[in-house]
């Protein structure tokens, strides 16, 4: 149940609202763990009771790590178990496929589904375990306020990376963090509406776009339908997360549960360093934290500065997937980032801004390609042919990918994913500004909450039959 389906729309979250805003505050919390109970059940009984039972378990770790002088023992087992179960359910398929390639009948091959949010919850547990472990935050007695933490529907799915310790004091419903009132539900409405749009009219229509080229041989198209067919991707990429993003810092406004900022315009960037501290975040301050840090960070000596980045690297890449194009993913930004720790950043910070933004642009297009190919072997087909500039198989133009209303959407996007912001910063304040709108952003929100609805409720299938004739 996406937050653009009908179902989130025009049921779950209606009936949220009203239950939730109708009690007392002391039923809220229950409200809020019964509705993310809900939305989790909605992917799989199975895999809605194990957060269930993992919230539990880090409830019990915990409260044992509090008491414990020396907590190591007890919290490398909770970081153990918590890879582990991430291992089993995402990278099992792949590590024994490859173990099978190598030595046949190895390992079974296990096609288990990806258990709602698990990505996310793993890490938020780990952090949880941690912060309690090193003294930082006190254990959450209250193993309700720890589900909420771990599972609250805004952010279990997609994100963003949570610490308890930014949400412990909201998870008390009579705190004065969690007070709502009517410019607040009202900046909670425009996030979640702003990126609802971003979702339904930007994301999912380049999505065809993508998906057309990407479904097609690299070898045998031209390289400009391959150029469009991955930035399409790019740009897709970026409003499908951060779209998300928005839609979960606007439903944790509307319950009072304030959510961190994901994305800051990451295309502005002019570094490779510079875009991975505004694109996801909280996850790149995950690893900052729980893994650059504890391997010594950039406090020993270059080459081991450079070998920690490239861990980090390969971790990240890792985590959004397992197969080895996102392992090239992420040691493709690591070398860039090592790079630019040995001198790279002293030249970019000299060059003048368009031409450090221009590499900035040619290094990302090419981690995208890895990142939105079939595979690791299309995706160097797709490189190549780039580079190359191929013709292509005869007969194969840009006609068919060309399709002028995606192409506008497109440019549309590039335009809108911050260049536009940067040039006009009164509409970059008001997209962000908790300031209550006037009559004419009120009106703008409403045709956009429109378009999203009509949008969502349409589907993909018109415009993909569109596409196709």
């Amino acid at each position: 149940m996406g937050f653009s389906s009908v179902q989130f729309l025009f049921v779950f979250l209606p009936l949220a609202l009203a239950v939730y805003h109708l009690l007392p505050a002391r039923a809220r919390n229950g409200v809020l763990a019964a509705f993310s109970l809900l939305f989790c059940l909605w992917a799989g009984v199975r895999y809605a009771l194990l957060l269930a039972v993992f919230a539990l378990v880090h409830w019990a770790f915990g409260l044992a790590l509090a008491r414990l002088a020396r907590p190591r023992g007890l919290l490398a087992l909770a970081v153990v178990l918590d890879l582990a179960l991430l291992a089993f359910f995402k990278y099992e398929g792949f590590f024994a496929a490859n173990l099978n390639a190598l030595l046949p009948g190895a390992l079974p091959v296990l096609e288990l589904a990806l258990p709602l949010g698990l990505s996310f919850y793993t890490f938020q547990g780990i952090s949880y375990c941690v912060d309690v472990a090193r003294g930082e935050v006190a254990p959450e007695r209250n193993p309700l306020r720890l589900y909420l933490y771990l599972a609250f529907f805004a952010h279990v799915s997609s994100g963003p990376i949570l610490r308890y310790g930014d949400q412990a004091a909201a998870l008390d419903p009579a705190s004065a963090q969690r007070r709502v009132d009517a410019d607040r539900f009202a900046y909670g409405i425009k996030r979640f509406v702003l990126g609802l749009a971003k979702k339904t009219l930007i994301a999912d229509q380049l999505a065809l776009l993508h998906g057309a080229v990407a479904g097609t041989d690299a070898a045998g198209l031209p390289a400009p339908a391959l150029l469009l067919g991955y930035a399409a991707y790019a740009v897709q990429l970026y409003y499908d997360f951060s779209g998300y993003s928005d839609m979960a810092v606007g439903l944790g406004e509307m319950f009072g549960l304030a959510m961190p900022e994901n994305f800051d315009y990451p295309f502005l960037s002019r570094s490779v360093g510079e875009f991975w501290r505004r694109w996801h975040i909280t996850l790149g301050a995950w690893f900052r934290r729980y893994l650059y840090f504890p391997l010594g960070g950039s406090r020993c000596s270059l080459p081991r500065t450079c070998l920690n980045l490239l861990v980090v690297f390969l971790a990240t890449g890792l985590w959004h997937g397992a197969a080895w194009q996102y392992l090239a993913f992420g040691l493709w930004h690591g070398v860039w980032i090592c790079a630019e720790r040995l001198g790279l950043s002293k030249l970019l910070d000299r060059l003048p801004r368009a031409v450090s933004h221009l590499y900035l642009v040619l290094v990302m297009q090419v981690g995208f390609v890895f990142f939105g190919a079939p595979g690791l072997a299309q995706a160097l087909v797709a490189l190549r042919g780039i580079f190359t500039w191929q013709a292509g198989a005869p007969g194969m133009t840009l006609a068919p990918f060309a399709d002028p209303k995606l192409l506008l959407l497109l440019a549309a996007g590039i335009a809108l994913s911050g260049p536009v912001q940067a040039l006009a910063p009164k509409l970059r304040g008001w997209l962000r500004g908790r300031a209550a709108p006037g009559a004419a952003g009120a009106a703008v929100l409403l045709l956009l909450l429109l378009a999203g609805i009509m949008r969502s409720t349409a589907g993909n299938y018109t415009a993909f039959i569109y596409f196709q004739f």
